[in-house]
């Protein structure tokens, strides 16, 4: 357990920036001078944790140059609103993009961290008025922000998750109509208790996504690969990872090495057949 940078979990060389991308990505930093696959997303592309995530993965296999562009606390806002990362895109052979949530973009009822999308940063005048007698000033977080709303148990929740839904289907179109290269989604279904507990807190999990919303972008991308997954204090994969000594009760909320190899074993068939 070699790791013990508080953030990422990986040292600090192993962060990097591309090109006038705004985010942060996992390192270390590769050359984009030739051709590439590119692989976009949150904390599961990044591969938090875990010595070598699934883009890792892809390149071995495939013997092509994959670009892991995962992001930690990114989310829909942070792949929307990012010139730069679209640029990334397009200079790729092809694209594989994590679904994001749908908690995780700024809207009609809050606003949210422009590069943490996990981040609550203040309610709109819409969402005081739809809750007037909601206090907010102890609300950080998106995921906490949905759970007290829904705790109310009436209609006006509704009213804000049907927003979200609808922007989420609009945004993600129109990201995939700028990526002019072939799109595979990749849909993780992160499944069990400990994984609903860290989507409360964080929201940047494919929270609110639908079947449905799926199905609209189908006419702009070229495959999608759907999989559950289980995070590493679930899937017994935990004694794999590497973290630091204080890192342990986080790590157990990340996937582990075994389910980026099953990812990867996904991915990698559907690229061929794009070929």
């Amino acid at each position: 357990m070699s790791y013990h940078q508080a953030g990422a979990g990986a040292p600090d060389e192993c962060m990097c920036r591309y090109g006038t991308s705004k985010l942060q990505f996992r390192g270390p930093q590769r050359a984009l001078d030739g051709a590439y696959l590119a692989c976009f997303g949150g904390e599961e592309t990044f591969g938090r944790f875990v010595e070598r995530p699934f883009a890792a993965l892809i390149e071995q296999r495939l013997d092509r140059k994959c670009v892991n562009f995962g992001s930690l606390f990114c989310g829909l806002d942070a792949l929307v609103h990012d010139p730069g990362l679209v640029h990334l895109a397009n200079g790729a052979e092809l694209c594989v993009i994590q679904v994001p949530g749908a908690l995780g973009q700024s809207n009609r009822f809050y606003r949210v961290h422009p590069r943490r999308n996990d981040r609550f940063v203040a309610p709109t005048p819409d969402l005081i008025t739809l809750y007037p007698e909601m206090d907010f000033t102890d609300v950080h977080f998106v995921g906490h922000l949905l759970s007290k709303l829904r705790d109310f148990q009436d209609a006006r929740y509704e009213l804000v998750i049907d927003d979200l839904q609808r922007q989420w289907v609009h945004r993600m179109t129109g990201l995939l109509c700028e990526i002019q290269r072939p799109v595979l989604l990749l849909w993780l279904h992160v499944q069990g208790e400990m994984a609903q507990q860290r989507a409360v807190l964080s929201g940047c999990d494919p929270l609110l996504v639908e079947a449905e919303m799926v199905q609209v972008l189908s006419p702009h991308c070229a495959a999608c690969v759907e999989l559950n997954v289980q995070v590493s204090g679930e899937s017994d994969e935990l004694e794999d990872m590497l973290f630091g000594t204080l890192q342990q009760p986080m790590a157990e909320y990340f996937i582990g090495p075994a389910t980026h190899r099953r990812i990867a074993d996904a991915i990698c068939p559907a690229i061929c057949d794009l070929n």
